[in-house]
């Protein structure tokens, strides 16, 4: 037998290694579609804004900066949020309920601005209502996901969390904001039915939710007033309330391919607050319904990249946080271009990411960094949730009723 060694050839191949894809350990997509609907937000909002700035002795770019720093420090937020472990809100969210209701109660005793709805703190730098629509995704998330085990029953369920949203609701009505309560409501009732309350239960709170508006319409002059006039314009858009006549003019104006970005006219001739509430309408008359389904394309993908970002959480509480965040966008974005075009009654919410607002911009975009956090403990934990397919949003229902919370420093083999 031959002892003689082996000796490789000196100009043998090595074994080539396939190269690892780069991971960031977040959603990618998800941060490329908020980037780019505030970019574009910021565009607009300058387009919208510089000739009433310089009518009011401002330079032309002084709502513009403002949107920029608030931008700047939603984004800050967003980044630091992305890294914190949202298990961690847990501990956080009755303190940061109680801070809310202050700010809330605050402001219906500070008033901010005497000939007009009460509704900010601070000269107007900051709405508690926007706040209070953050908070209370927050809070019920948390509490439904302590409470999973016993949502069936009414006293545990259903009964705590209608005295929690009526309340909220009931100070934002006190302002009186009746979009952000309608909001908060909504938001509560969509992440009870993820939390995989019982369809009894839901459809009560349906009910009960559906007599409430009808007594807020009847009571309230301006529920009232925005109910008629939406009736109305139904029946014939010239009828409509002024602000939807005037959003409309430029939806006309711009037709297809708009006018061109900074040539639109209707923001000068009487469109309402066209760098807040009307800046889709701005967006539309002067990029067209081409620039219009560009944006609708973008809040649709944001929708998208969110709800698969819940369905890939590792547990029911990051389902809930990342669902109940990208629906109050998703519901956001709907409303505020829905009244555009008198598609709902009118309401005085934003158009997320794009509507001028300090308030707005930056819970807005800490809610991202909420969201994003998930994604990063998703991505981190994918094993849990690999394999499940994602076809509506009743996939997010109760699909986790594990007792225990995943940790980052668990082993796989524990976590199964």
């Amino acid at each position: 037998m031959d002892h003689t060694a082996y000796v490789k050839p000196a100009g043998a191949a090595r074994p080539i290694q396939k190269p690892r894809p780069l991971q960031l350990g977040f959603d990618v997509p998800m941060v490329l579609v908020v980037v780019s609907l505030t970019v574009i937000g910021l565009l607009m909002v300058y387009s919208a804004s510089w000739n009433y700035t310089l009518r009011n002795g401002e330079s032309a770019s002084y709502i513009l900066n403002r949107q920029i720093m608030w931008a700047l420090v939603g984004g800050a937020l967003a980044a630091l949020l992305t890294f914190i472990n949202y298990h961690y809100y847990q501990r956080l969210v009755v303190p940061a309920m109680a801070v809310t209701m202050v700010l809330l109660l605050a402001v219906l005793f500070i008033n901010d601005n005497n000939t007009g709805p009460t509704r900010t703190l601070f000269n107007g730098s900051i709405q508690p209502s926007e706040l209070a629509k953050l908070t209370i995704i927050i809070y019920l998330s948390a509490w439904l996901y302590s409470k999973r085990d016993v949502l069936s029953n009414i006293s545990f369920g259903l009964l705590p969390i209608m005295v929690i949203l009526g309340i909220t609701a009931g100070l934002i009505l006190l302002e009186p904001d009746l979009s952000a309560a309608a909001t908060v409501i909504m938001l509560g009732g969509l992440l009870f039915f993820l939390a995989n309350g019982e369809l009894r239960q839901i459809v009560l709170v349906l009910v009960v939710v559906c007599l409430l508006g009808a007594l807020v319409v009847n009571i309230s002059d301006t529920g009232r007033q925005r109910f008629t006039d939406y009736v109305m314009g139904l029946q014939s858009p010239e009828d409509a309330s002024y602000h939807v006549r005037r959003s409309m003019e430029a939806v006309v104006r711009g037709g297809v391919f708009g006018v061109g970005i900074g040539k639109g006219t209707t923001k000068f001739t009487g469109l309402p607050v066209p760098w807040t509430d009307s800046i889709f309408a701005v967006i539309v008359e002067e990029t067209g319904l081409l620039g219009g389904t560009v944006i609708i394309l973008l809040y649709l993908f944001f929708l998208w990249r969110g709800l698969k970002i819940a369905q890939r959480a590792p547990d029911m509480l990051g389902k809930l946080l990342a669902a109940g965040v990208t629906l109050w966008v998703a519901l956001e974005a709907l409303i505020n271009i829905g009244v555009m075009v008198n598609v709902i009654p009118f309401a005085g919410n934003a158009l997320p990411f794009m509507s001028a607002g300090g308030s707005n911009m930056v819970t807005t975009l800490a809610g991202i960094g909420i969201l994003l956090s998930v994604s990063r403990s998703s991505i981190a934990e994918k094993s849990a949730t690999e394999g499940r397919s994602f076809g509506a949003v009743i996939d997010l229902r109760g699909r986790d009723r594990r007792r225990g919370v995943s940790r980052g420093n668990r082993s796989a083999g524990s976590r199964r």
